[in-house]
């Protein structure tokens, strides 16, 4: 698709863009209008099938994903993106035990996209929600994760919860308790953090939603716990995702943050299964999210130094298997360009083996006006990696 120049999905004529925005799609507006806007209080314990609606799953992601490409064929393609093998891995699954494809994504907020973040490089019209929101489910659906970790989310009942529930997927949806969002005109509610599975590969056995404390209060920031049974391979699989306090001089802020959410996941996932779980250990851990840290921040040590065993998989890009890529974020605003690697994927190396990542667009392709754009709906790049249980020690005898 597009390296160098940009590549528009449909050729010949002026190219104007945003001029097909106003156009309805049968299969996702049919979805979306059948919606139900409910919106319960996300602090309570959820029952394990409360957001999958029954009657909206069967729509063809292949078809959907057609409407998509139709509602953006005025855009420039989004930047080419290869899924690569890590050089220093050696595969673990296969028929009985295949991978789980997990994706993290700060989509960025529609709310702050438009009012508050200041993108003086994107036209306001790239940022229309017309569109990016075809934008955002293309990139989905090119990719089709069986676990898709979400942070700014303020489009969640309207759109990402029926979709994806059409899709068969189960979503939690948990908002800031405090959300900028909240301060803009004509605001579509709170962001916050989302999470969903595929329902053909989990079941869900338990949901925590936790409000993330420092120094023994609460903060504005959030994350959810799920742990999961995959029906493919009978083993268990906690997945996190979160999203921590943004900007600089809040470094020991997110620390804390990070130190208070490490806690939550040792005590999930040491007490899940009862008996049977403690005699064989804890459950592996996949955690998501954009941590608004470089890899020198003390949080980033926190997580890698965890007892609970956890490494970065985008590391297994680089040559040494060491190194985090260059950036994950690159946005211009008016107090200069930002280019940062902020967003991670964090998974237990001992439990699970990454076998395939989606590497990151190069320079070139990002363009000189950087992020958001036409042809990329986020600040934020997605992240994405297969990953598959490693052999349990009382499995090989």
């Amino acid at each position: 698709e597009s390296v160098g120049e940009p590549v528009f999905r449909q050729s010949g004529g002026a190219c104007q863009m945003g001029s097909s925005s106003s156009r309805s799609f049968g299969t996702m507006a049919q979805v979306l209008n059948s919606a139900t806007m409910a919106q319960p209080d996300p602090y309570t314990k959820e029952s394990p099938d409360q957001d999958l609606d029954q009657d909206l799953v069967g729509v063809d992601p292949d078809q959907l994903l057609r409407e998509c490409e139709m509602a953006l064929q005025r855009r420039p393609a989004r930047p080419r993106r290869d899924l690569v093998c890590p050089r220093l891995v050696a595969p673990c699954s296969h028929k009985r035990n295949p991978s789980i494809r997990v994706m993290q994504w700060n989509i960025l907020a529609q709310a702050l996209g438009e009012g508050k973040d200041g993108f003086i490089r994107c036209p306001l019209e790239a940022l229309s929600w017309h569109e990016r929101k075809y934008q955002i489910l293309e990139e989905i659906l090119t990719y089709r994760p069986d676990i898709l970790c979400l942070q700014e989310v303020d489009h969640y009942y309207d759109t990402f919860r029926p979709i994806m529930a059409s899709l068969g997927y189960h979503g939690s949806f948990l908002p800031k308790p405090w959300s900028p969002c909240l301060d803009v005109e004509h605001n579509n509610g709170p962001d916050g953090c989302a999470l969903f599975y595929r329902c053909s590969r989990f079941s869900l056995h338990s949901t925590a939603h936790l409000r993330l404390s420092a120094m023994m209060l609460p903060t504005n920031q959030v994350a959810i716990a799920q742990t999961l049974h995959c029906q493919v391979t009978g083993r268990w699989l906690c997945v996190a995702v979160t999203h921590l306090k943004a900007r600089s001089g809040w470094e020991r802020l997110r620390s804390a943050q990070g130190a208070d959410l490490l806690q939550s996941l040792q005590s999930i996932t040491s007490h899940c299964g009862g008996q049977k779980q403690a005699e064989l250990g804890a459950i592996p851990l996949v955690v998501c999210g954009d941590f608004n840290a470089e890899p020198s921040e003390d949080v980033y040590r926190r997580f890698s130094s965890s007892p609970l065993g956890l490494s970065s998989a985008y590391k297994l890009l680089s040559c040494d298997g060491k190194t985090e890529p260059a950036y994950t974020t690159w946005k211009i605003r008016p107090s200069g360009e930002s280019c940062s690697t902020l967003d991670y994927i964090w998974y237990s190396h001992d439990a699970l083996s990454v076998e395939t990542l989606l590497d990151i667009p190069t320079e070139e392709q990002i363009g000189p006006d950087r992020l958001p754009s036409y042809h990329y709906p986020s600040d934020h790049l997605s992240l994405l990696c297969d990953v598959s249980f490693r052999e349990e020690p009382h499995r090989l005898l």
